[in-house]
């Protein structure tokens, strides 16, 4: 097997399980570790990555959803604030499943799981579909979003502390670009094919999927000591960093794929003028994801380099400052201050996406100095935990969207509740993690 073509001196391998693995012994990492870590890496974002575009889908989905639907403004934000609910349920039991079937085993079998919702989509979306049926369509591209937390946790292990920001970064930003890229493939099929064919959106998918999980069975390992770090969870359950980190998380994630999943909804509703068909939108959604995806190993890097509290704090104030200017140009009918706006707010979430995820190591590597074995299972159980909590927070943004335009017709209020919380994680993040004595 490949595994055992490059394993480092010392190490056991039994198929795709390694038995021992010490990524912070540079002697070890040098002699074939990195090389592992690597390959793991790229094929945890092969997987992540399809499964955020399947996660993805319906932002795109409910662009071809026209006028024979029969489904208005706010039963479309539904239908996008289902998935993300769904797939944030289920990032604590992915995360669980690491430990107890391996990173390589259930990154198969959840890339496997993915062609239930793609093969879904790609059949059953057709005008006289009713109501019901789409919501339960939504629902299981959920299974999109639980990749992540297997994802993070199981790369977490390969690498050392001092590349975790970077690793994380990378692994995270991959898998985010699926966001971007589900809907560069729904601009491809609406200008080709034009709105009535949705599903070639999620039928493109499918072979994606086959792949995926063959490269995954082909050339991933297992990890025996992240099997036996036993009850990480339910000690996680009871450490207070894991609520502080999880509503920072939301800020940051919660408000990447809330945006991503709502924008196109939002450019069609706001500036009905400029968008007045779904290829017009899909010209401008990907733009935000994309960007905010690529960032986001430059906020491991960052935080890797200045340290993840402090690039949060900063980072939170900006995105205050962002949304206070997308509310701004959404009052003032200025498109490209809103798109600019809006821009700054998903480059800004993804440096948050990355830094936030670094501070979480660094905070119990300095809560258990001597005890390397013990933070990392709990680093390993936050992380799991931080990204399902952080997923609602994109539920949270389609629901105020939907709320505000179902009360106001305009989504102002939506962006007002946004810089009251960016103001909330600003004074958390300064009163536990940056005064003195509290530095992570």
């Amino acid at each position: 097997m490949t595994a055992v073509l490059d394993r480092p001196a010392a190490s056991s391998v039994r198929g795709h399980w390694i038995d021992d693995w010490r990524p912070e012994d540079p002697i070890f990492w040098e002699a074939g570790g990195k090389r592992i870590a690597r390959r793991n890496l790229i094929f945890s974002i092969t997987s992540e990555h399809i499964g955020f575009s399947v996660w993805s889908l319906w932002s795109v989905l409910v662009l071809f959803l026209g006028p024979e639907y029969g489904i208005d403004p706010a039963g479309k934000f539904l239908l996008t604030a289902v998935p993300t609910l769904f797939g944030a349920a289920l990032r604590i039991p992915y995360s669980f499943a690491v430990a107890r079937f391996g990173g390589r085993n259930w990154t198969v079998f959840s890339a496997t799981l993915l062609l239930v919702p793609a093969i879904a989509a790609a059949f059953l979306i057709r005008p006289g579909v009713d109501y019901s049926t789409l919501v339960i369509l939504a629902a299981l591209a959920g299974v999109g979003g639980g990749n992540f937390a297997s994802s993070m946790t199981n790369i977490n292990a390969y690498y050392p502390d001092r590349l975790k920001g970077w690793a994380l970064g990378i692994n995270a930003g991959g898998g985010n670009l699926g966001v971007a890229a589900v809907q560069l493939v729904g601009l491809f099929v609406l200008a080709v094919f034009g709105a009535g064919h949705p599903g070639i959106v999620a039928g493109i998918y499918i072979p994606l999927i086959v792949l995926a999980a063959l490269g995954s069975a082909l050339y991933m390992d297992n990890l025996s000591q992240v099997r036996n770090e036993k009850r990480g969870m339910r000690d996680a359950f009871r450490e207070p960093h894991t609520w502080i980190m999880s509503l920072l998380y939301i800020g940051t994630f919660g408000s990447f794929i809330g945006f991503g999943f709502a924008f196109g909804q939002v450019l069609q509703v706001q500036f009905h003028t400029e968008f007045s068909t779904p290829v017009k939108a899909a010209y401008l959604t990907f733009l935000g994801p994309l960007l905010g995806s690529l960032i986001r190993p430059v906020g491991g890097a960052l935080a890797d380099r200045l340290g993840g509290a402090r690039v949060t704090f900063v980072n939170f104030i900006a995105m205050a400052v962002g949304a206070g200017i997308v509310l701004l140009a959404a009052q003032q009918k200025s498109l490209p201050l809103y798109i600019a706006g809006f821009v700054l707010l998903f480059v800004l979430t993804g440096i948050g996406n990355g830094s936030t995820y670094k501070m979480i190591p660094a905070i119990f590597r300095k809560k258990h100095p001597t005890d390397d074995h013990e933070a990392r299972r709990l680093s390993n159980a936050v992380i799991g935990i931080a990204g399902a909590i952080g997923a609602f927070g994109g539920v949270l943004v389609n629901l105020a969207f939907r709320q505000s335009f179902l009360s106001t017709k305009e989504a102002d209020a939506a962006y007002i509740a946004f810089i009251a919380f960016y103001a909330v994680c600003v004074l958390v993040t300064w009163a536990v993690y940056l005064r003195p004595k509290t530095r992570v």
